[in-house]
């Protein structure tokens, strides 16, 4: 069995900063890329950034320049430092894994979400 389990949401006012951890867990052999997504009431769960077992970043437009993905491949741990948030930035944000664990796959896993508002 492998796990993802998020950390680190909350309430912050515009303008702050927020730093998401996504640790994996369980039966891993190997995990390729990892991504963090997010999903807003009404709308449909979108992609924010993902890295790459090399670590090569990609991030979506609304937040080139403000959100941060790194990884440490130690601690089987995604980051996702998010400075100046606004308040579209609120969403339930999912942390991805492409993970190869000890049996067949690879697999896609997901957490189980962690909310991040943005709000004065």
């Amino acid at each position: 069995q492998v796990q993802l389990v998020e950390s680190g949401g909350g309430l912050v006012q515009p303008g702050g900063s927020l730093r998401l951890s996504c640790a994996a867990s369980g039966s891993i052999f190997k995990i390729n890329g990892m991504g963090w997504y997010r999903q807003a009431p009404g709308k449909q769960r979108e992609l924010v950034a993902t890295i790459t077992s090399g670590s090569s970043t990609s991030y979506a437009d609304s937040v080139k320049g403000r959100f941060t993905i790194a990884r440490d491949n130690a601690k089987n741990t995604v980051y996702l430092q998010m400075n100046s948030l606004k308040p579209e930035d609120t969403a339930v944000y999912y942390c991805n894994g492409n993970i190869i664990p000890y049996g067949p796959g690879p697999v896609d896993y997901w957490g189980q979400g962690t909310q991040v508002t943005v709000s004065s």
